[in-house]
């Protein structure tokens, strides 16, 4: 077998003095070296070739990720807002006329879901939501009753429409519903888009037992230191009251004539106590007429609350007791006369025992009213304060499971899940 020597540039043999055989051989031919670098040279660039198309892989993941995210954050967003501009229509228009069907309400709650859904775009586009009128639990809207809705854990409850106070709304981007959200990069793995969903529930209290300040603020509670008796509150509610005046919801005024509510008389109330006509301390013993006035114009406030040293709320017998005061007199009539055609809390007495300033008031329920007329001077039988019922979006109520301990009184809707 014959060696093979590595090429030498033969000029180097004629070189005087001649080189060595090491020098020789440490001259190999130039193209040899350039062909071990060459080699190098080549495996780096397939290396940089496969680690860049592994980069620019994660990259166009991570893309897609984002855009996912992006997709779900709108989701969500859409759903949210969907439920809170639905859960506003379950404030039934008609209750004050004591007409309690929800239908309508229900009805307008579906379109008004549909239409904040499509005013809030997901991905460019404005996703459209099923009515689902047959109320399936599984469907885009579903309308129903949750009554502790602060309890994650409480149930769904839709055999009674007139006291559903909460709607939920699911959200698709899907194949047969608004189209998958898109993918970009991932294409190239054969994954076009994404299925993804969200949903959201709001809901309403529409029942209360009492009254704190709310901790969010909100100012004073909005509630009038004159109780009404049970009896005559549901004589009105079956139907028997006047209807010698008309709240403008437009203006706000109130004039003479018909609107379908019916009233009472707040002043002349047969207490079984001389000398009183049904006003409570909520506050401290014996409220002046000057601490009547104040919470006539401004409400209940924290200070009230304090001095009254229990809670505005009833108990787990139904009931709450207040101390009365010397009633309804002419010294409130301008503050009273400011109000007309406000709407405020009363409260709603069973019983009182005692005259004047020693009665005491069993509360059983509360109720919003708006005012309507007044007048405290003349003979007994002349003297009126005018209120029919009004439907009133209230701050620090405490939730009652209790059905009936409160009327018209509702609470700002808000997601609950």
């Amino acid at each position: 077998m014959t060696a093979t020597y590595p090429r030498v540039n033969e000029e180097l043999l004629d070189r005087d003095p001649p080189l060595s055989l090491h020098q020789r051989l440490s001259r190999v031919h130039p193209y040899r070296q350039l062909s071990q670098h060459a080699k190098r040279a080549g495996n780096v660039m397939m290396l940089t070739l496969f680690l860049l198309v592994g980069l620019l892989g994660c990259v166009a993941f991570a893309v897609d990720l984002g855009y996912l995210s992006m997709a779900r954050t709108e989701l969500q967003r859409t759903a949210d807002a969907a439920a809170l501009a639905a859960g506003w229509d379950l404030l039934n228009n008609n209750a004050v006329k004591f007409d309690f069907d929800m239908q309508a309400e229900i009805t307008a709650a579906r379109a008004q879901a549909q239409s904040y859904s499509l005013l809030n775009t997901v991905c460019n586009t404005g996703p459209s939501l099923d009515a689902n009128t047959s109320n399936s639990q599984s469907g885009d809207i579903v309308i129903g009753y949750l009554s502790n809705p602060s309890d994650p854990a409480c149930a769904w409850s839709f055999n009674n429409s007139q006291l559903f106070n909460a709607v939920q709304v699911t959200v698709n981007r899907g194949i047969n519903q608004n189209g998958e959200v898109p993918l970009f990069f991932s294409r190239i793995w054969g994954l076009t888009g994404q299925t993804m969903s969200a949903t959201a529930t709001a809901a309403l209290n529409n029942n209360f037992g009492g009254f704190e300040i709310s901790s969010g603020g909100g100012g004073n509670l909005q509630i009038l230191p004159f109780a009404l008796d049970e009896v005559t509150w549901n004589a009105l509610m079956n139907g028997n009251g006047s209807d010698n005046y008309s709240y403008d919801p437009a203006t706000g005024n109130v004039t003479s004539g018909s609107d379908g509510v019916l009233e009472v008389n707040l002043y002349p109330q047969g207490t079984g106590s001389p000398g009183n006509r049904g006003t409570v301390d909520i506050g401290g013993g014996n409220n002046s007429t000057n601490d009547i006035a104040r919470q006539i114009v401004d409400g209940i406030s924290p200070a009230d609350l304090e001095a009254l040293g229990k809670p505005l709320k009833l108990n787990e017998s139904g009931e709450l007791t207040l101390n009365g005061d010397t009633g309804i007199s002419a010294g409130v009539k301008d503050e009273l006369a400011s109000i007309i055609g406000q709407p405020r809390i009363i409260p709603i007495f069973r019983t009182v025992v005692g005259p004047g300033n020693n009665a005491t008031y069993t509360i059983v329920k509360f109720a919003g009213v708006r005012l309507l007329n007044v007048k405290l001077t003349g003979s007994m039988s002349s003297k009126k304060v005018m209120i029919q019922p009004a439907r009133l979006v209230v701050k620090g109520g405490i939730p009652s499971t209790t059905q009936g301990t409160s009327y018209f009184l509702y609470s700002p809707v808000r997601l609950v899940r």
